[in-house]
This record gives C-alpha cells, structure tokens and sequence, in this order.
C-alpha cells in the first residue's frame, strides 16, 4: 500500500521534488485535498471546504457518471486516434451541435494550452500571416508560444514582448481606458485594434489573429462591452486575420443563457476558430480546437501531417460525452442563471454595506468582485483581498482573487453550486469585511463609501497592517458593529493592532 505522508512532511518532499515554480494555493498555509465530492473538498483531517474556485470540476468532483463512463471505457480500450473509433465521432458531433454552423471541424488535444498553440497554428498558416494581437492582461497558456502573447506572464517575467505581437487594452469597464460613463466603450475599444492594425501594416507586418477569452479571467474577470467583439472581428478579417475565442476557462454553459460565452455577443457575431478545455473533461485532460472547413483545408493543405498521441483517445471522449450528458440532464446551464443571479444579489447588498466592494461583475457561475482602498480613485486592494481570501479559507470556503492587482475575488465554482451555498459564501464574506473595515477605520479611518456611515476617508499613504484576529475578537467585533456602535471601536482593537 502507498505510503501517507502527513501534511507537513508532502509540503516538504513537494519543494524537494517539484519545481519552485509550480505554485500552491494558499502558500503560507496550503490545505493537502485527500477527497472531493460536488462542490466539496476534504483535506486530510476529513475538514470539508467550499470549492468557490474551481471552474476544472465543472460538473461536480468526481461525479459518478462522468467516473462511470471512464472506468467502462478504459476496460475495453484505450488507444490514439489512428484508429476508427465511434466516441471520437460521437463526441465531435455533439461539441459541433452546441456551436454555430460554420464551426464545424474538431481537433482533439489535451490542454488548454495545447489547443490555443494549434489555434496559432492554424491561423498563420491560413493566409501565411504572423503576428496576433492580445489584450492587456490576457493568459492563454503556459507554452512558448503562448506565454509570448500572454501579457499577463511575459510582463511579469523578463521575457520581451515580440515584434510580431500587439497587446490591446483590455474592455475594461470598470478600471480600463474607457469606463462606464463612456458614451460608446465597444467603439473606443474596437477602435484601439483598429490603429493597432493600422500601426503594423504601415510597418510590413501582416495580422494573423486576434485572441480573447470570452470573458477575461486572469484579467480580473473582464465582461466585454456589448458589440465589441463584432467591431474588432470586423477590423481584424479586413486586415486578413482570424478571431480566435477562447472558451478555455468561460465554456460549457457556464454563462448560463449560453453554452459559449462568446454568444453572449449575439448571433451576428461567430469566431472563426473556438479554442475550449479544462471544465470539458471535468478534470481529465482533455481539449480541443474547432474551426471553419476553409481554414482547416488550408491547414491541411501545408503539407504537414497533425497528430496528437492522447488527442481525442477513446476513454478522454467518453469522459467529455459523460460531462455533456450532465450538463443536459442536471440541467446546469438552468442552475447557473438561478444560482448566478441570486449570488450577485447578493453580492450587490454586500457591495452597498462594505466600502471595500468597489465592484460586483458577472454573469452566470462567473463573477468577479473588486476590492478597492477607495471609492473615488478606485486604488485596488491588494494586500486586503489576500487577507479575505485567507480568513474565508479558515472559515471552510475557498477563494482566490486575481486580475493585474490581484485585488479581484474570483467565483467560478462547479456548476452544482447551489442557492445556499450562494448564501454560505456571503454571510461569511460580510463577516470576514467587517472585521476588517473595523480594523482599518481603528487604525486609520476608513475607506470612501457613500453608503456607509460612522467612516472617514484613509489617506492613500497610509498603510494598514492586517492583524490576525482571534475569532472571538471577530464576533465581538461583528457584534457591534451590527449593533451600531461606530464611535468606541478603537478600544477593542487598539489592543491586537501592530504599531
């Protein structure tokens, strides 16, 4: 039998024999999952936590159909795609049905990463073009050639940016170049494309793709404008290029109304080549790239065979079809709109009691709250953010934030979330800020919020330190300030704050 190692002895052997680079939640004090079910994780001492985050187990932890459908499939055969096979045939046929017509031709692989790389591919070799334009902030993959068009990796590394990628500011409404009280943001966006296509063609250099997540995640969980995409799809194939969408992360319905987030856009507006992963297999490896005929012809016509080993294999598409029966018979798609909404009503409450809530953004299972010292400068809260996300995880709900500041919490949990796990995640968020907006306004008056009282405005130099306050400190805290005791915080909590 396998040796169990305890926690502090697997954190141990893990720095010994994996790469310092490969990164752990909760670093400073990372949870060892031995179990998963739903929208639970167990760690080793059977403690159950909400999973708020993982957007991998899209359907649910090991779901017993998806479980089901590879263990019978894996006793009768596993093998690559050069042979005749039915699953890889059903499964392309039913991805295909989800999508618009003109997508119809699928090439299995095995990550995210290994989908948007051919995704490159086959847009450069479809006009012999180069170079792709990224937004601002955007990750598309750990590869190469991904970390080359991923601003949010190559900016914080040392690698330079290449020639023959452009980087267009994110649709940002809320922190971006064009904000809410723009007349027409999707033109002004679309627009910087445009002169950055502009700008490459009076240079010789000829576009091969636009790439964007459907919804920009690691960007901080970014809705585009509405008519956005169209603009850009325009400017891009007048200039020969193709628009890649990456579902990677944002497909498989968790919008809600739409299967795709990019429908989200309407119906006049189709990608050329969809790039889609991690939920897909539910935690099995499994990817894939679907495109038009034209462009997979002319990908063929190179000459160079395509093949992928695993790509496609028999027990990988029974997993997929598993997760799309799922999704269908668990009617998901219903549960994220419910689920989603009543969690963002939530959220908005909260937004209008705690001036650190600068913005609720979302849609569906896919939402984003903005963290921010100030109302008016909207200066984020970083520092403040880590602290929610560790004292949550104390409470047994796990989050992490993200975005250029890593002030945005991020909530893409399996689509079997329910309404009161909605509620669970909000009434221990509204403790965990309360506690710490007393801390702040103790320490050095409070951030900017039109709708809180008792609170003066933190200077921007000022810095807070973040005490670890007992969970007794905590309720008492809470207790008053539910009680309405704004005027004599400071004596409680002059006792825990560092000086």
């Amino acid at each position: 039998m396998r040796e169990l190692y305890s926690k502090q002895d697997t954190l141990a052997l893990r720095e010994k024999h994996i790469g310092p680079s490969c990164k752990i939640f909760f670093a400073a004090d990372p949870i060892k999952i031995m179990r998963a079910r739903g929208q639970y994780m167990f760690d080793e001492k059977g403690e159950r936590y909400l999973d708020c985050i993982n957007n991998v187990a899209h359907v649910g932890h090991c779901h017993p159909e998806v479980v089901k459908a590879a263990a019978k499939q894996m006793e009768l055969l596993n093998t690559n795609s050069r042979f005749l096979h039915d699953n890889i045939i059903e499964f392309a046929k039913r991805l295909t049905a989800t999508l618009p017509q003109t997508l119809s031709v699928c090439y299995f692989t095995n990550s995210g990463s290994e989908a948007n790389d051919l995704a490159l591919r086959l847009a450069r070799q479809f006009r012999g073009h180069q170079d792709v334009i990224t937004l601002e902030h955007a990750y598309h993959g750990h590869l190469s050639s991904l970390i080359e068009i991923s601003p949010y990796k190559f900016q914080e590394g040392k690698d330079v940016k290449k020639e023959s990628v452009h980087v267009a500011p994110a649709p940002d409404m809320y922190r971006g170049k064009y904000r809410e009280d723009h007349e027409d943001p999707s033109t002004a966006y679309a627009d910087e494309v445009k002169k950055i296509i502009e700008e490459a063609q009076s240079r010789g250099r000829k576009i091969a793709a636009f790439i964007a997540e459907s919804m920009q995640s690691c960007g901080g969980q970014i809705i585009p404008p509405a008519g956005y995409f169209q603009k850009v799809a325009e400017h891009v194939r007048q200039a020969g290029g193709v628009f890649i969408a990456d579902e990677v992360q944002v497909g498989f319905g968790r919008v809600g109304k739409h299967f795709w987030s990019f429908q989200m856009s309407g119906e006049d507006f189709v990608p050329d080549i969809v790039t889609m992963g991690k939920p897909m297999g539910n935690g099995h490896p499994i990817s894939c790239v679907v495109t038009t005929k034209e462009i997979a012809e002319a990908f063929s016509s190179s000459g160079m065979e395509y093949f992928n080993t695993y790509g496609g294999n028999p027990v990988s598409c029974a997993v997929g079809l598993a997760v799309l029966d799922v999704i269908e018979k668990e009617n998901l798609q219903g549960n994220a709109v419910r689920v989603g909404k009543h969690l963002i009503e939530l959220l908005k409450e909260q937004k209008a009691k705690h001036p650190l809530i600068g913005d609720i953004r979302g849609i569906g299972l896919f939402i984003g709250i903005d963290l921010v010292k100030d109302h008016e400068e909207r200066t984020p809260a970083t520092a403040e953010a880590q602290h929610v996300i560790y004292e949550m995880k104390g409470k047994g709900i796990l989050l992490s934030a993200d975005g250029p500041h890593r002030n945005v919490l991020k909530i893409k949990p399996p689509m079997c979330f329910t309404k009161e796990d909605a509620k669970f995640l909000v009434d221990h968020l509204d403790d965990v800020l309360t506690v710490l907006e007393e801390v702040m306004d103790s320490r050095s008056g409070s951030v900017v919020s039109e709708n809180t009282a008792c609170r003066t405005k933190t200077p921007k130099e000022e810095h807070v330190e973040l005490p670890n306050l007992s969970a007794t400190d905590a309720r008492e805290i809470h207790s008053r300030k539910r009680n309405g005791a704004c005027s004599d915080q400071h004596v409680l909590l002059s006792k825990r704050l560092k000086t």
